[in-house]
């Protein structure tokens, strides 16, 4: 039986003994285990060391409220989630951005919940900007028309933000089906916006990247052919440009797990990313060069083990605890068997396929 270790320990020093019994529950739930091997045990077997190297990107959640609810969602954001960064968690993470030892960080991918709706963001953006590094909103085109949010789409372009922007088909169908009723009208009229403002267009500098996700439990088409199908259809039924494509794996954790174990997949699933591992792949990996930092301050090796709680194998836990990101340019990651979703076939990572 394969094994995933979960953090079921208070990510801050005020939590209560009920908090900690409500992760506990929450983590046996959502414990992955079944009849594979585990991803540890591939590393070594293929003599595969997995480390840590120089930090490029720091990747900060500043919350799980959003204005969509995703079937695909690892991150279980929506409308009624309460869990935000505080000002004082951002002026920490900030803080860290400019001292010494952070000198080979390039990339500040900003993330969420839609990153938009937390007051903390355009604090980050400016933040980061005034660091001269490149920053990265993930952002889900449909919050651009959201009450309050009438000139983000301008702010975004005026401060040079680059916009990875989830769009999981070119047909409304699929996007609906996905991301909810009317979503793929509301993404087509905000790529039309952003290419108002200069976003897709090589002359601009302004990069705007697309998402895919797989709806349904397989791995993504070669990301090459699916973005020339992509440019084609775009450009073709809508007048739309874009910089990239990213094809993403889904991670057998959170909503998508739900829906594996409710449809009975979760076996069929979890053999196909095990059989499609793929050595080189592991090189690559995001996890190597980039620090994830939660919306309280906590610190984990990705994304998606910061929604699993799976804590850095290490005494630091936040980033109150460390002097310098630096803390982080070498060392052990913690793993666990949704891991297999980024090495399998082409790979997977938040910036695309890895191989």
């Amino acid at each position: 039986m394969s094994e995933l270790l979960l953090h079921v320990e208070p990510a801050t020093a005020d939590a209560r003994p009920n908090a900690v019994a409500r992760r506990t529950r929450k983590a046996k739930r959502e414990h992955l285990e079944g009849s594979w091997p585990s991803f540890a045990s591939f590393l070594r077997q293929r003599q595969l060391p997995l480390r840590r190297r120089q930090l490029t990107t720091l990747q900060v959640n500043v919350g799980k409220l959003c204005n969509q609810t995703c079937r695909h969602c690892h991150v279980e954001a929506g409308p009624r989630r309460t869990e935000m960064m505080t000002q004082a968690t951002a002026e920490r993470v900030v803080e860290l951005m400019h001292v010494a030892g952070s000198d080979h960080l390039d990339l500040v991918d900003l993330t969420g919940g839609a990153p938009e709706l937390n007051p903390v963001f355009r604090f980050l953006v400016r933040s980061a900007r005034a660091r001269d590094l490149r920053i990265m909103d993930r952002c889900n085109l449909t919050v651009l028309f959201e009450p309050g949010q009438e000139d983000t789409a301008k702010f975004l372009g005026d401060h040079g933000v680059e916009i990875v922007a989830s769009l999981p088909c070119y047909t409304s169908e699929n996007v609906d089906a996905q991301r909810g009723e009317g979503v793929f009208d509301k993404s087509i009229r905000a790529l039309r916006l952003l290419n108002d403002l200069g976003y897709g267009r090589k002359e601009s500098g302004l990069v705007l990247d697309l998402v895919y996700n797989p709806v349904g439990p397989f791995l993504p088409p070669s990301q090459s052919e699916l973005e020339s199908d992509y440019r084609e259809r775009l450009l073709q039924d809508f007048g739309i440009v874009f910089s990239s494509l990213f094809t993403i794996t889904n991670m057998p954790i959170k909503r998508f797990l739900f829906d594996l174990k409710h449809a009975g997949k979760l076996d069929e699933y979890m053999t196909l990313l095990v059989d499609s591992f793929n050595d080189p792949t592991v090189e690559n990996v995001m996890c190597r060069s980039l620090l994830s930092i939660g919306w309280e301050g906590t610190i984990y090796d990705c994304d998606f083990n910061q929604m699993l709680e799976l804590p850095v194998s290490r005494r630091e836990k936040t980033i109150w605890d460390i002097q310098s990101l630096e803390t982080f340019g070498s060392g052990s990651i913690s793993v666990g068997d949704h891991c297999f979703g980024c090495t399998a076939g082409a790979g997977s990572s938040c910036g695309g396929q890895l191989d």
